[in-house]
């Protein structure tokens, strides 16, 4: 019986140990900033930014109880080459359009659809506008498009 309860009390323990690593994994890649990198500041801020840049905003506009948005959030977004290129080419915002300014956000640019990936320039402009799921190469090939259209 003793035998039998060390057993169950190591798979636990390793059990729950890898686990723990596997998060830490995940979460150091996530810091690593290996992924597309989010402006952290107000809506009005990206905007000025952007301009300030000559950039676009990328406007990722999700809910939190969206399955596609959780799914680019962590497979899409993270990638380092989809990172390297959004994070060269635009000012990025990932804004959540139940909560706070981001109700605005919503209102304003009439979304109703999760996700919707909005393009717009630093006056406010949409200059594209997609809704849904898209997967690394789609979303890369987006972003590519939305630059070549605006040159």
């Amino acid at each position: 019986m003793r035998k039998n309860m060390k057993a169950k009390i190591v798979l636990v323990l390793v059990a729950v140990m890898s686990v723990m690593g596997f998060s830490s994994c995940s979460e150091s890649a996530e810091d690593s900033g290996a992924g597309i990198q989010f402006f952290q500041g107000t809506w009005e801020e990206g905007l000025a930014k952007a301009k300030q840049e000559n950039k676009l905003v990328f406007v990722d506009a999700y809910a939190t109880w969206c399955g596609p948005c959780q799914n680019m959030k962590h497979n899409v977004f993270t990638v380092k080459e989809v990172g390297d290129y959004y994070n060269e080419h635009f000012i990025n915002m990932a804004i959540d359009v139940e909560k706070g300014e981001g109700m605005m956000v919503a209102s304003v640019y009439r979304i109703g659809s999760y996700p919707t990936l909005l393009f717009v320039d630093g006056d406010g402009v949409v200059v594209n506008r997609t809704v849904g799921y898209n997967d690394v190469d789609e979303f890369r090939a987006l972003g590519k498009r939305v630059l070549s259209e605006k040159n």
